[in-house]
């Protein structure tokens, strides 16, 4: 049977985020259904919300960092059962057959994922919603275990932001003696440097604020570049294996390039859309440097990914918000007023 379920979800690109009734499909023998208790705050929640990227499709129910209880299992179900705690990221689903697949790299399925919202169901063709709301439905093959004795509010955030600079981390091979720096001190680089730190690299904050040193460092930052000092930039010349830059919107790297080693590669995880200004080859060409891409993780990984936060005690850092506060954290999130990630109890959805 289908569920009723109460969300928040954005009716235009002009409209605040409301409450909102709607239909959950009903669970396919392989589904797991989960009562959501804590959902993270993305900045592609606003994107989308908003049609900042020209495609969304309304009524858009936001939320890919989803943490809850299972309510109940599909009569296929193996790996979940009631009352387990599980989480769901940024896709509900994929092809499964191609090569990405195949791998485990879901993310990068060649019909394209099926995101957690704002997607099409490859089964009966109807649009996805996601964490904004009381449940949520997936297949189990696309649902994560959450770690036992993890702080599940902590943990959201790790479904989206964790894995998007975990996945880039594990696939350049950074572990000790790995120099990694990390553009950006916001939801995506916070998590960079703790990641990087736990997994034993030597890591170094890139900002253009030098009121950041202090929490960088306590977040795993072992040393802090102003880019804007033109001499500190020199000072770090040829030195890093991996920069993993988080920066949502354009920004010059060109001053970041020659501080990557031969063979280094600076990836980026934040900007959607054209390089600007243009990226001098030149640099590139004198020391086999590569600029790259990654995007988020596949289901193994982001699974490794939580074992390995489990294990070392690692969480985002987050400020609680009721779900009646999303339109002001949006405007807070436009105005980087957030250490470092806001997560929603799901608990205070009311109609």
């Amino acid at each position: 049977m289908t569920m009723k379920v109460l969300g928040y979800a954005a009716q235009s690109a002009q409209v605040p985020l409301a409450p909102f009734e709607f239909m959950r499909r009903s669970p396919r023998p392989d589904d797991v259904v989960i009562e959501v208790m804590y959902c993270g705050v993305c900045h592609s929640d606003l994107h989308q919300a908003r049609n900042d990227w020209g495609f969304s499709q309304y009524p858009v129910v936001p939320g890919h960092e989803v943490v809850g209880r299972v309510a109940s299992v599909g009569s296929d179900v193996t790996k979940f059962k009631p009352g387990d705690y599980a989480g769901i990221g940024c896709m509900v689903d994929s092809c499964r057959i191609c090569h990405p697949c195949k791998e485990g790299l879901e993310q990068y399925c060649e019909e394209g994922n099926v995101q957690t919202y704002n997607g099409i169901d490859r089964h009966d063709h109807l649009p996805t919603y996601g964490g904004y709301s009381q449940a949520i439905v997936a297949s189990e093959d696309f649902v994560l275990k959450m770690p036992e004795g993890m702080d599940l509010k902590g943990a959201a955030p790790l479904l989206c932001a964790g894995i998007t600079t975990w996945s880039p981390l594990r696939h350049w091979n950074v572990g000790e003696g790995s120099n990694v720096a990390v553009i950006g001190l916001g939801g995506l680089g916070h998590m960079a440097l703790k990641l990087a730190n736990a997994m034993g690299a030597e890591v170094t904050l890139f900002t253009r604020s030098a009121s950041k040193e202090e929490d960088a460092r306590r977040l795993g930052a072992h040393h802090i570049v102003l880019s804007t000092d033109d001499a500190q930039m020199a000072s770090v010349k040829n030195q890093f294996d991996l920069i993993i830059d988080t920066v949502p919107y354009d920004h010059d790297i060109n001053p970041y390039m020659p501080t990557l080693t031969l063979d280094g590669t600076l990836v980026y995880v934040g900007l959607l859309g054209n390089i600007e200004p243009p990226v001098s080859t030149l640099p590139m060409i004198l020391g086999r440097r590569s600029v790259a891409g990654s995007c988020i993780g596949g289901i193994k990984e982001t699974q490794e990914m939580l074992d390995f936060c489990g294990e070392h005690g690692i969480v985002s850092d987050i400020e609680m918000i009721n779900m009646s506060d999303i339109n002001a954290a949006y405007e807070r999130m436009l105005k980087s007023d957030v250490k470092y990630r806001f997560v929603i109890d799901m608990a205070t959805l009311k109609a």
